[in-house]
């Protein structure tokens, strides 16, 4: 149940948030930093 509450939160992820792929993370502001870190730490879940 836990892996498919998570794989429904990266969907919702992939559609709704921005996404910073190929940037450099020493230069993003906290908050894209968080979005990142969110996203990554949901992605992680799923798997």
């Amino acid at each position: 149940m836990k892996k498919e509450l998570f794989k429904l939160v990266v969907k919702l992820n992939n559609k709704l948030l921005p996404r910073y792929a190929g940037k450099d993370p020493a230069k993003l502001s906290k908050v894209q930093r968080a979005v990142l870190g969110f996203r990554y730490w949901a992605l992680i879940n799923s798997l």
